[in-house]
């Protein structure tokens, strides 16, 4: 018996995008649809629509770098959507066998990293508001990403002097500022650099062209230049 194929306003409501972006990510190559042969109408697999949706690292990073829609199910337009879900994800880590004293570590660098985007774009989104925030249980994978003004951009509201995103990347991971806000984004990955350098977390962090590294075997902090600049914020916990 033949896979049911699912129209594309089905396929619309399970990603929670509108009918227009599958069309055009069927253009592009994003997400392509099947046509029928002589047809002109767009069907999809529902398999295909899991295996999309499953690679989050792919979906945050393309959201981040343009105004693309994001499935609904990744997207927190404000901070009590992002804590609800994170509760979520909480509950979740604390039901998988191995977690029972990682899961509130992880909780706290992954709300660490998401309320810093709300914190310090409050009035100040470029376009979209909010972020992106998915997981994957099985592949032990966390990502988040927004399009706000980026690190350097808050933090040169402090300090001026900051020269390029790496400069201003450094800053946030290594020193202790005021706890107020906006210098208080310094703060909190300075947590997060403590935290991932001591346990088995691993974390990619980029912002502008700024990239940071903290893995296994060595667990040291490595900040690089990439290639591409990312005006706001990006980054996978990986435990």
């Amino acid at each position: 018996m033949d896979e049911k194929l699912l129209t594309i306003t089905e396929a619309a409501e399970i990603l929670g995008v509108s009918i227009d972006t599958l069309r055009r990510w069927d253009s592009n190559g994003k997400l392509v649809a099947i046509k029928k042969e002589g047809g002109v109408h767009r069907f999809y697999r529902e398999k295909d629509l899991k295996i999309f949706s499953s690679d989050i690292i792919k979906l945050a990073y393309d959201w981040a770098k343009d105004d693309s829609e994001l499935p609904s199910i990744f997207y927190c337009s404000n901070s009590a959507v992002f804590q609800t879900r994170l509760t979520k994800l909480e509950l979740l880590l604390m039901k998988q066998p191995g977690f029972e004293r990682l899961f509130s570590i992880i909780i706290a660098i992954t709300g660490e990293i998401g309320n810093n985007s709300f914190d310090h774009n409050l009035g100040k989104w470029p376009d979209v508001p909010g972020i992106f925030f998915g997981y994957d249980i099985n592949k032990k994978q966390i990502v988040l990403a927004d399009r706000g003004i980026g690190i350097l951009e808050t933090l040169r509201q402090v300090r001026p002097t900051l020269k390029n995103h790496t400069e201003a990347v450094m800053v946030a991971f290594t020193e202790i500022l005021s706890g107020r806000s906006p210098e208080r984004r310094g703060n909190g990955l300075k947590f997060v650099r403590e935290v991932t350098t001591t346990q088995p977390i691993d974390l990619f962090f980029e912002s502008g062209d700024a990239e940071v590294r903290i893995k296994a075997p060595d667990k040291e902090f490595h900040l690089t230049r990439g290639q591409e600049i990312l005006r706001g914020c990006f980054a996978i916990i990986q435990f």
